[in-house]
């Protein structure tokens, strides 16, 4: 019988922030490039929850 890991049970975005993660380790991103990179994709989905919000 299989127990469920804790990020089974985790909400949808810590499962997404770790799936993420690990792809830019993967990848070997730099930290810098990363943190660019994701300022750029926070502002474009705050656009999109804003536009919903209108």
């Amino acid at each position: 019988m299989n127990k469920p890991s804790s990020l089974d049970q985790a909400p949808l975005h810590v499962k997404l922030a770790v799936d993420l993660i690990m792809l830019l380790e993967q990848n070997q991103v730099s930290p810098q490039q990363v943190l660019d990179a994701l300022e750029i994709v926070k502002q474009d989905f705050q656009h999109k929850v804003d536009s919903e919000v209108e």
